[in-house]
């Protein structure tokens, strides 16, 4: 039964998150010249979905759960890490640069080769922008540093 536990520990915890992601998801302020959809479907649909699987967790635990070990841990704590740095650098050095040091630190993490996890991020954030800021027409920040050279 106790090997049951940390599954729905988990499970409970998760599900309170969602209710509480959820329920601010609902306090968004949309202005009447908003999109059709709006900006509360996505993060409803999150918690939903995250709803759903924390009960599922709780329903129907894993038998047999092992815990990773510590360099994992380690692992994990560097990811959480580069994510909360990605935030805060997004607004300063804009779209493309923090999210090509985020990719490039995340391939690192995982051990990627150096010089291909530059070039890669490089190129999968120059795409990731073009796609949102070109074709999509959603406007990224481009950096407060750059703003004398554009935008």
């Amino acid at each position: 039964m106790t090997t049951n536990l940390t599954d729905r520990v988990t499970g409970v915890f998760l599900l309170l998150f969602a209710i509480w992601y959820g329920y601010r998801t609902t306090l968004f302020k949309v202005s009447f010249m908003a999109d059709p959809v709006g900006p509360r479907v996505f993060p409803l649909g999150l918690a939903i979905l995250m709803g759903v699987l924390s009960l599922y967790l709780i329903i129907k635990p894993d038998p047999s759960p092992v815990w990773p070990g510590s360099k994992t841990w380690i692992r994990i704590g560097l990811i959480t890490l580069t994510f909360i740095v990605y935030a805060y650098l997004m607004v300063p050095i804009g779209f493309v640069l923090s999210t090509t040091f985020e990719i490039t630190a995340l391939a690192l993490i995982f051990r990627g080769p150096p010089l291909k996890s530059i070039i890669g991020a490089f190129l999968l954030s120059a795409a990731l922008y073009s796609l949102f800021d070109i074709l999509l027409d959603l406007s990224l920040p481009t950096g407060s540093v750059f703003r004398g050279l554009w935008g």
